[in-house]
């Protein structure tokens, strides 16, 4: 009972390896005006400022398709995800306590949007997933960049979603057939740019 639970709230709506996979124009087209993106092993490796040169590509590729960018990190510095907003060119916030729904919706205000014109972009199952999930927020789950360096709470809650999930991830997806054809149709349009 509580697995069920658990995999309806945590169900991703599309699954993709990496956000450069993600197709801005694509989310822009079905009404998406924002998007919430996660900071650790989605946008940069864990404790690290350095982004790869293909991951600000796509962040301007998405600003060029008119979604609007924010940072929603878990992590307790602003000296963490401050630099990585400031290359960016984009709004963050802080601390804020994944999967609560306070975060996502203070971010989409600061954007001004709706709920329902926010993506939620993540690696992690219960903390990005969830919280987009209940906001009321599209919910993309990448994979993370390197799960061989993480937070220790990140790898026991890795170990949980192996248990709820099987191990999802965008090369074994693992979700209701419409969410599984959306995202083989977000990698086929990935893959023709």
């Amino acid at each position: 009972m509580i697995r069920s639970y658990l995999r309806r709230r945590c169900r991703p709506d599309i699954v993709v390896a990496s956000v450069q996979e993600i197709d801005p124009e694509a989310l822009r087209a079905r009404g998406i005006r924002a998007l919430l993106l996660d900071l650790d092993n989605t946008l940069v490796m864990w404790r690290s400022f350095d982004l790869r040169a293909e991951v600000s590509a796509w962040v301007e590729r998405a600003r060029r398709a008119g979604l609007q960018l924010c940072i929603v990190s878990n992590t307790s510095s602003t000296r963490r995800v401050e630099p990585v907003a400031r290359q960016l060119g984009i709004p963050y916030t802080a601390r804020a306590a994944k999967p609560s729904r306070r975060a996502f919706r203070r971010a989409a205000a600061l954007l001004g949007v709706s709920p329902s014109q926010v993506a939620v972009v993540g690696d992690q199952i219960f903390t990005d997933v969830l919280g987009g999930n209940r906001a009321g927020m599209l919910t993309i789950l990448v994979n993370p960049i390197n799960r061989d360096r993480e937070f220790i709470s990140t790898r026991i809650m890795r170990l949980l979603e192996r248990l709820v999930w099987g191990g999802i991830h965008a090369d074994r997806v693992a979700l209701a057939p419409a969410a599984e054809r959306e995202c083989r149709e977000t990698r086929r349009s990935a893959d023709t740019l």
